[in-house]
């Protein structure tokens, strides 16, 4: 029988020494990720063949990776990254300023993920790193890599400098060193003037 039955949940309550070292947690940064949608939120009606959004994977995907991180989770919206127009990104803007944590995530469909991107790092949030990532494939499909580029980007949020990142597929890019490569379906690197 476990007898930290809180330590099952990933955000009741702050690891304790038994599931991570002393030191680490004296430096463990509190997380805040900001649900906007994408791909990684999608699911699919089987009568339809449409896919379409209800709620985020996130709070599941983080039990079934075991986090034992100090993580908040906010929806901001679930929505199709192609539908994310400026009121949104100024809604995911808003959030990520009135945020007490220095480290947050941006679950975000790839597709305007730059874009966004660009719009954080131009809101003077310099004491803040903010790494965005997806999904190529939907979690509800079971073959995503969502489980692995939402567990990268809680690494990366956690040691890169303050400033704006995309993470996809175990790399991170400067949010304006990157592009999504729309035949190879991946992010790659950009020469920046």
């Amino acid at each position: 029988m476990d007898r930290h039955p809180a330590r099952a949940h990933y955000n009741k309550d702050r690891p304790t020494p038994d599931s991570v070292s002393r030191g680490f947690i004296s430096v463990m940064k509190k997380i805040r990720i900001l649900v906007t949608g994408g791909t990684f939120d999608k699911k699919y009606d089987e009568l339809t063949g449409r896919l379409f959004f209800r709620d985020t994977h996130v709070p599941e995907m983080l039990r079934l990776g075991r986090c034992r991180l100090h993580v908040a989770i906010e929806t901001v919206m679930v929505i199709d990254s192609l539908d994310l127009e400026d009121d949104g990104r100024g809604r995911i803007l808003q959030r990520a300023r009135a945020s007490e944590e220095t480290a947050l995530l941006v679950t975000h469909g790839t597709d305007t993920m730059v874009q966004t991107a660009h719009a954080l790092a131009m809101a003077g949030l310099s004491t803040k790193t903010i790494v965005l990532t997806g999904a190529m494939v939907p979690y509800a499909f079971g073959s995503s890599d969502g489980l692995f580029n939402l567990g990268s980007a809680l690494s990366f949020v956690q040691v890169l400098p303050p400033g704006v990142y995309i993470a996809m597929n175990g790399q991170h890019f400067p949010w304006d060193g990157v592009r999504k490569n729309i035949t190879t379906g991946c992010f790659e690197p950009v020469n920046t003037p």
